[in-house]
């Protein structure tokens, strides 16, 4: 079974084929009519959508084969323990099944760096339970920015050399780095102890900056999303 997957963002549409082997190959596109083009050369035998831009009306129009659209009612292969569940993020239901997949079972911790960072929880009885959001690098530098009168515009992608800044720009960028690096590790560490046995999964835009936590129990899943999404494909076409 050869499965395509679309993700369609704000800004970027991704997608993926998946075989049973795994994934096969991933692109990126900056339009839905570049997009159009490559799909309509492939061969697939199921196609599942999930878009925060598009209505599934406007897609069913626009694209030429059939595919299942992800909503709130779509089929998931965990129970969602989520108290207002047609308010969560589908991508981030998608990111916890893609870790609670790749690792077979739960407990596990997913955690999407983007413009915010979501931390999702699926426990060792495949319950997805929720988790946090808290504000992603981008989102902590604009902020110190943007509510304050002197502070500057930072950006950075990479770890600080020093954890002890030296001037007002270096300083915030150890606080904006380091603020983030250590809640993560304290999220990580608050969970470990009630779940000893978790696995912890990174994605995201910023996921690959913040690879030197991986180690025997975390790990770096740039596609985790996607795969979460074919998890879903496939629990609702087998």
């Amino acid at each position: 079974m050869r499965n395509l997957i679309i993700d369609i963002g704000n800004s970027r549409i991704k997608s993926a084929v998946f075989e049973p082997k795994g994934l096969v190959g991933d692109h990126v596109f900056d339009s839905l009519e570049t997009a159009l083009e490559f799909w309509q050369n492939m061969d697939f035998d199921h196609c599942l959508v999930s878009s925060v831009r598009f209505e599934e009306e406007d897609l069913r129009r626009a694209l030429p084969f059939d595919f299942l659209f992800l909503n709130h009612s779509t089929p998931l292969p965990i129970l969602n323990g989520y108290a207002t569940p047609k308010s969560l993020g589908l991508d981030r239901i998608a990111a916890a099944i893609g870790a609670w997949q790749i690792a077979g079972k739960g407990p596990v911790l997913a955690i999407d760096l983007g413009s915010c960072v979501t931390y999702e929880l699926v426990d060792e009885l495949s319950i997805y339970r929720g988790g946090a959001i808290s504000p992603g690098l981008d989102m902590r530098a604009r902020a110190m920015h943007e509510f304050t009168a002197k502070l500057p515009r930072i950006s950075l992608k990479e770890k600080p050399q020093s954890l002890t800044g030296d001037s007002t720009l270096t300083c915030m960028e150890s606080g904006v780095w380091y603020g983030l690096e250590f809640e993560m590790k304290g999220q990580i560490e608050a969970y470990r102890i009630k779940f000893p046995e978790i696995r912890v999964f990174l994605c995201g835009g910023d996921a690959q900056s913040f690879v030197s936590m991986a180690k025997d129990h975390i790990f770096v899943v740039q596609n985790l999303v996607l795969f979460g999404l074919n998890c879903i494909l496939n629990h609702n076409v087998e």
